[in-house]
């Protein structure tokens, strides 16, 4: 068999393909798994990807406690980043030992041979000098220099070592490309644009990635490379998103369709930093973001920007949800819209900051005092988080209410291939000014008849005098009153108008539905990719199961009862003890809810999800 034929033999064609990239926190597992990303996602893959990295500022290099990783999933109807991955990179002992559990049996680890030296297993805490023997591993493993061969690319450069080793990333980012037949000049790309301004490095980088790619062919022969699938998708201009990016441009599309400007008011904060960080570069479109000193500063600073006319928002994750609670009541009661982003982390207290978890439901439903009704929203996804970002936002605009969007670390942090809208695709915010014809007389709570909504009154305008506070107010003057009939009837209309919103929400969707089946599982906000994954696994093997993930908590989708009363079993998988079961099964004491937990700081696996439904009876 001559030679092509051969290499012919070597290609396997898969529907979708895992990648774990994993190394210390200083090796840029990060960068090299974003770049993957986007390039795949630029050939019409469809991906997800899910950051791992220690909640320690900077473990001991080279030590278990250290380890970052990186997994992706490309190809053809991805969902979840793949409970397994199909390659391990590996940059030292510490990312074998910790990362080779999540390889697939007959997948295929790549280390750097350089890093595995005696230093380096005691750091890991190998006993032996041979960790692949050690740790029992049978997959196909392919040692590389990658330390050498970086040094050797760099030789000329004038670099100094703690440079040059800085570019390890890369050279298997190269390597990578050649395994998976991505264009080497499209990742060149994205390290010019992310070293613009430092030349030297860009040229010293891709310099390296050459290298990498190259030593691939020169290894063609003892490993397998992979051709993937694509979707076929909508045509468009196509970029691989992060949730939290998304999030931002979510808000910059409903201030420019409200015709109202955004501003933000944050403390930065893991894992919702990012949003503040784009937003903050925005000042081209008209963009306020504010740093504040603390939680407390920033929500209040979004509570008086909405009083002057913005749109005010506010990005957190669960402890500065606490923080602002007290707040969120003066904008309930002011009857604001306000938009409170929060990234949801594993808690309690500072809990586990670059983890995740849905633990702050209760939090966002009832973490305020008194009789605080407010709307409840959560995206299914990165890319879901624009949409959801601008729906809250109209939301809060159109019903005068704030808003919390429940994001969590694992879709903000995560990435998707988003299609840029194109204009048009996103309706125009109504936004409740004063009417004309009620401009005289007019008093702070005069509402819209059909949504109950306070009409918005921007400071400064004729007959519109007015202020407000957290102290409650009479229904007809708007001054401060302790009335108690008054109070009662105020506490009615607040809650009815949030009660309302469900007259203006999509009705729930339920997916992989037929006439035969008798199961329903539940989720919401970002365990979608992993349930539908499991959903349709489950169809495959002959289980009837049927999917609602909701995006509207509360309200609730007016046809939820429906849905619910309709299955036999109605089993909510959610990563916490159960909260959102409970709320479902408040209001729907007539449904048994079975329920599905997790609450270890990661996301589902497709594997428990699928093993829990076939258990439960």
């Amino acid at each position: 068999m001559d030679n092509t034929n051969q290499q012919c033999r070597r290609v396997r064609p898969m529907e979708k393909v895992a990648v774990r990239f994993s190394g210390d926190s200083g090796d840029g597992m990060q960068l090299a798994g974003n770049i993957f990303t986007n390039v795949s996602a630029g050939l019409g893959n469809s991906v997800s990807t899910f950051p791992d990295y220690p909640a320690e500022i900077r473990a001991p290099q080279g030590s278990l406690g250290g380890v970052s990783g990186f997994q992706v999933s490309v190809g053809s109807g991805v969902h979840t980043p793949g409970d397994e991955c199909d390659v391990l990179v590996a940059m030292n002992p510490a990312a074998l030992k910790q990362s080779y559990k999540f390889l697939k049996p007959g997948g295929v680890i790549i280390i750097d041979i350089d890093s595995f030296k005696e230093d380096g297993l005691k750091k890991a805490k190998f006993e032996t000098s041979d960790p692949i023997a050690e740790l029992g591993i049978t997959a196909q493993v392919v040692e590389v220099p990658v330390t050498a061969m970086t040094k050797a690319a760099l030789a000329d450069s004038g670099m100094d070592n703690k440079a040059i080793l800085k570019c390890r990333n890369i050279f298997t980012l190269g390597l990578l490309c050649w395994l998976f037949d991505r264009p080497e000049e499209s990742a060149r790309k994205m390290l010019q644009e992310k070293f613009a301004k430092k030349p030297a490095v860009y040229e010293a980088n891709a310099k390296v990635l050459r290298a990498g790619y190259d030593y691939g062919h020169n290894i063609h022969a003892s490993v397998s490379t992979y051709r993937i699938d694509t979707d076929e998708i909508r045509p468009g201009v196509y970029t691989d998103i992060k949730g939290n990016e998304a999030t931002a441009w979510g808000l910059i599309m409903a201030s420019e369709k409200s015709g109202r400007p955004l501003f933000l008011g944050s403390y930065p904060i893991t894992p919702a930093t990012d949003i503040l960080h784009e937003l903050a570069k925005r000042k081209d479109l008209g963009v306020k973001a504010c740093q504040m000193e603390d939680e407390i500063a920033g929500v209040c600073s979004a509570i008086g920007a909405s009083f002057s006319g913005s749109l005010g928002v506010t990005s957190t994750s669960g402890p500065g949800l606490a923080l602002k609670g007290e707040a969120i009541g003066l904008a309930v009661m002011a009857e604001l819209p306000l938009v409170v982003i929060d990234v949801q982390r594993g808690g309690p207290s500072t809990g586990l900051p670059t983890k995740t978890e849905q633990t702050d439901l209760n939090q966002a439903l009832y973490g305020r005092n008194g009789e605080s009704p407010l709307a409840v929203v959560a995206p299914l996804s990165p890319t879901d988080c624009f949409d959801m970002a601008f729906e809250a936002s109209r939301i809060a605009v159109e019903h005068m209410t704030p808003v919390i969007l429940l994001s969590d670390a694992f879709i903000g942090n995560g990435s998707s291939a988003w299609r840029i809208p194109e204009a048009g695709e996103y309706p125009e915010i109504r936004v409740p000014y004063v009417p004309e014809d009620k401009r005289e007389g007019w008093r702070p709570y005069m509402r819209d008849p059909e949504t109950l909504s306070r009409y918005w009154a921007i400071p400064g305008r004729d007959k519109l005098t007015h202020r407000l506070g957290g102290l409650e107010k009479d229904i007809n003057t708007g001054a401060i009153s302790t009335d108690p009939a008054n109070h009662a009837r105020m506490v009615e209309i607040r809650s009815e108008k949030v009660a309302r919103i469900a007259n203006d929400i999509p009705l729930q969707e339920v997916l992989c539905d037929s006439p035969e089946t008798d199961t329903l599982l539940v989720g919401w906000g970002g365990t979608f990719g992993h349930l539908y994954t499991a959903a349709e696994e489950l169809n495959r093997e002959g289980h009837k199961v049927a999917l609602a993930q909701f995006r509207y908590i509360n309200p609730l989708p007016a046809n939820t009862a429906e849905i619910l009363r309709r299955f036999r079993r109605v089993i909510v998988a959610e990563l916490n003890t159960g909260q959102f079961a409970d709320y479902l099964q408040a209001r729907f004491p007539d449904v048994e809810i079975r329920r599905i937990n997790k609450v270890e700081g990661q996301p589902f696996l497709v594997h428990e999800i699928v093993e829990a439904v076939k258990n439960l009876k």
